[in-house]
């Protein structure tokens, strides 16, 4: 087949959606299928261009056997309606003139966020009569909309009136969890056109390694420590001063230590606040290397999932994957009744406390910390977890097989 990508994350961005649609994209070629990316200059996390591609209106790069063709975006770190608008438009309109240039596609597979970039695929989608798989990696603008990320009444109707149009153009929607599958029935979307896929994890590179010479430990004096750490995106959903709230109940306790990484501009307020509240068993890193990434998780012996109250229902985050296939134990501090307490619980490797409540949390660590067995049982629990429900392979197999199916019936 081939087969046209069409997201503005993807590879060297080293979280988020990129690194999942650059495993689909090389896995689908080394099945012998030709993909072709098209997709923005790097930017994420820091919303800023990567320094190498700046300046550029277009490139096109190939690794590992993908096709990869990039265009400008107007990416700013301020964060404001007006810049996210010019950053959608930007991507809408130079990312169509970029898909063009190349051998028609069999299938279109697009992903979500961005609403806009469903316009120039359904576009391209009329061209090539070729079907289109639409990949839900969150639901906009619910999602933003309940968090408080979009507050403008005329930005929502615009976003649902996309998000309808989106949903009405695809020939298939691939959602990565059953809480999507409600949400999108609750807006009389057709189960047919349905398809639940759940994200992946390379089970292969994410494993547990030991801990001795982890280079994490030693950089960090993490020997002999009970370590329990968040990884992963510092913003409105996660509320990370929970974390260092816990933190301050378990300072009587100096073998427990709490480590938070993410992007630096967001470490700094969450070193201001830990000044603030004297949390001094607090270590705040920058984003590791994507190859570390699997040592740097085998230093833990407790993964967090961090979430806020007003988080909807249906977020998954796609860490959960990745501290299963580490084989860490997991404390998910988000809203009981979520697809993130669901998963957490329904694996078997980790115990959910209620979201936003610090002693809570705090109690959690500190009742694993007291026992060593039960910290082991789970992580072991998390790998097979990982292993029988999200590896890559069965994912691949997965897409790879709906693929098929549209193109039969198209």
């Amino acid at each position: 087949m081939r087969i046209l990508l069409y997201s503005y994350n993807y590879y060297p961005e080293p979280i988020g959606i990129a690194p999942l649609m650059t495993e689909l994209a090389e896995g689908l070629v080394q099945r012998g299928h030709e993909v072709r990316v098209v997709t923005a200059m790097p930017w994420y996390p820091k919303s800023e261009i990567y320094e190498p591609y700046r300046g550029k209106l277009y490139c096109t790069e190939e690794r590992n056997g993908v096709k990869i063709q990039r265009c400008y975006v107007r990416s700013r770190p301020q964060r404001s309606l007006f810049n996210r608008a010019l950053f959608e438009l930007s991507f809408m309109v130079l990312s169509f003139f970029q898909a063009l240039r190349g051998r028609r596609p069999d299938l279109i597979f697009l992903t979500v966020p961005g609403l806009p970039v469903g316009v120039p695929a359904s576009i391209l989608g009329f061209l090539y009569r070729c079907p289109i798989v639409l990949n839900l990696q969150d639901i906009l603008p619910d999602a933003a909309v309940h968090v408080g990320l979009i507050t403008n009444q005329l930005a929502i109707k615009i976003f649902s009136a996309l998000e309808q149009y989106n949903y009405r153009t695809a020939t298939n929607i691939a959602v990565i969890s059953e809480g999507f599958t409600e949400n999108l029935l609750s807006k009389n979307i057709s189960e047919d056109k349905i398809t639940l896929i759940p994200n992946w994890v390379n089970v292969d590179f994410i494993k547990p390694l030991p801990r001795e010479h982890n280079y994490f430990c030693q950089e960090n004096h993490l020997a002999g420590k009970f370590v329990v750490i968040y990884s992963g995106n510092i913003a409105l959903t996660q509320g990370l001063e929970t974390v260092i709230d816990a933190a301050t109940y378990l300072q009587e306790v100096p073998q427990i230590a709490i480590v938070i990484v993410g992007e630096e501009k967001a470490l700094q307020r969450l070193e201001n606040y830990c000044s603030k509240k004297g949390a001094m068993n607090v270590i705040l890193r920058p984003f590791q290397p994507r190859e570390k990434l699997p040592e740097m998780l085998s230093a833990a012996d407790v993964g967090l999932v961090v979430q806020k109250k007003n988080v909807i229902a249906f977020n998954m985050p796609s860490k959960i994957q990745v501290l299963l296939a580490s084989g860490r134990a997991i404390i998910g501090s988000v809203p009981d009744s979520g697809t993130a307490a669901r998963a957490i619980r329904a694996s078997g490797g980790g115990v959910v406390v209620p979201p936003e409540d610090a002693r809570s949390l705090a109690a959690a660590i500190q009742d694993l910390y007291e026992h060593p067995e039960q910290v082991k049982q789970l992580g072991n629990a998390s790998r097979q977890q990982a292993i029988k429900n999200y590896s890559f392979t069965s994912a691949l197999d997965r897409y790879e097989a709906l693929f098929k199916r549209l193109l039969r019936s198209h």
